[in-house]
């Protein structure tokens, strides 16, 4: 298994992996809907607003991930991980939580402060995240759930209080994603 930055060049398999996974795990409309974000996100793939990080075994992706810069006035390095997604048959072995983990430490090496998800506490904790108030960080639009705003710094300090609502990247500035 190893992980790699990922390019455009990848975005036929990333889209296919995403819209495999989702559709397996929670039906066809759910598929279709996190394909054409992954498919989307991929095709504006640039190792600085959207960075995407994928796992092979062999010449195989297994899994793939997306980190998207959230920009807020205050000017603060934050991230936003998501979406993430493993193989049906690699899931339950570890793949996530070690792309996630990859994923960190290269955002840890471009002195990025701060990784926000949107996701299930009960997954994301395994990997350090903690929820989040939007006292702190706010999301970029109005949550469903509030309880799955998580947060992780990647520095010694704890996560500061931004007061600014952040701007997201336009493929996520969709309020079905949140």
């Amino acid at each position: 298994m190893n992980h790699k930055i990922l390019d455009k060049n990848s975005q036929e398999e990333v889209t296919s992996l995403f819209a495999s996974v989702f559709t397996s795990s929670e039906g066809e409309k759910e598929g279709r809907l996190i394909g054409n974000l992954a498919s989307e996100l991929s095709s504006r793939i640039d190792n600085q607003e959207i960075i995407c990080i994928g796992t092979y075994e062999k010449e195989s992706i297994i899994g793939a991930i997306f980190f998207t810069r959230l920009r807020f006035n205050e000017g603060n390095q934050v991230y936003m991980l998501a979406p993430v997604a493993v193989s049906t048959k690699h899931q339950g072995k570890g793949v996530g939580q070690a792309l996630i983990n990859y994923g960190l430490n290269e955002l840890k090496k471009r002195s990025v402060a701060v990784v926000i998800t949107y996701g299930d506490p009960s997954f994301y904790s395994k990997v350090g995240f903690q929820p989040l108030s939007e006292n702190i960080i706010q999301a970029p639009l109005k949550l469903s759930m509030p309880e799955g705003w998580l947060g992780q710094s990647l520095t010694e300090d704890p996560i500061p209080t931004v007061n600014d609502r952040p701007t997201c990247v336009k493929e996520f500035n969709d309020p079905t994603y949140w």
